[in-house]
């Protein structure tokens, strides 16, 4: 993000949204078949990159923990990290089985090279494009070699404004990115580009979707 008060906005924003945000979106994953593709690509790629005990996987802007439940559904050892305390309270009430902690995720509180593997589920769409490289040096950095990372975003090439959300006042921008640009970034954090998938927007979606999975190079 763009300084300090940038950080803020984020976190004030979903601390207002949080409530409403899980209830609206707690089943969005269940009309969306293209997206648990992904997901389940994802968890396969980092349970057989496992030698030993099962590297974790951080689910980073996991929000109320859908997502983290999911991927822990899916045989994975996954926790969540959010910028929000409101959305981690809300997601150790919802999954009181899984861990849940507040914090930056461009400045995570994890040991390099531990974790098997990275989901950044929509949570780069506040990073304003030039701030993306340190963001991705960072999801590298906490990645064993090997280790898988998947990011979901919105394609496009635009910065939007939003000041409505889930009922509530809000102050965010949302960038569209291009996939190629992403990948190319990526690929500047030694994370090798694996898959990608776009598809076209559903329900209240605006722009086309994207979702991209690389691996740390060994």
């Amino acid at each position: 993000m763009n300084g300090t008060s940038d950080l803020n906005s984020v976190r004030a924003s979903y601390d207002a949204v949080a409530v409403d945000y899980a209830r609206l979106l707690g089943a969005e994953l269940a009309d969306k078949p293209l997206d648990r593709a992904m997901l389940a690509a994802f968890a396969e790629c980092v349970r057989g990159e496992a030698r030993g005990a099962a590297r974790a996987v951080a689910d980073l802007g996991c929000g109320p923990g859908r997502v983290t439940a999911h991927l822990d559904g899916l045989g994975v050892r996954a926790f969540g990290i959010d910028l929000s305390p409101a959305m981690v309270a809300v997601a150790r009430r919802t999954y009181p089985g899984l861990r849940f902690e507040v914090g930056s995720m461009a400045a995570l509180d994890v040991a390099d090279g531990v974790l098997g593997g990275v989901l950044a589920w929509y949570s780069t769409v506040h990073t304003p494009p030039g701030e993306l490289p340190s963001l991705f040096e960072e999801f590298a950095r906490v990645l064993a070699p090997g280790g898988h990372l998947l990011i979901a975003f919105k394609a496009g090439d635009e910065r939007l404004r939003l000041e409505q959300a889930y009922g509530h006042p809000v102050e965010l921008d949302v960038y569209r990115t291009p996939p190629e640009l992403i990948s190319g970034l990526l690929a500047g954090a030694g994370l090798e580009e694996v898959a990608r998938l776009v598809r076209q927007p559903a329900g209240q979606e605006k722009s086309p979707q994207a979702f991209l999975l690389a691996r740390k190079q060994v």
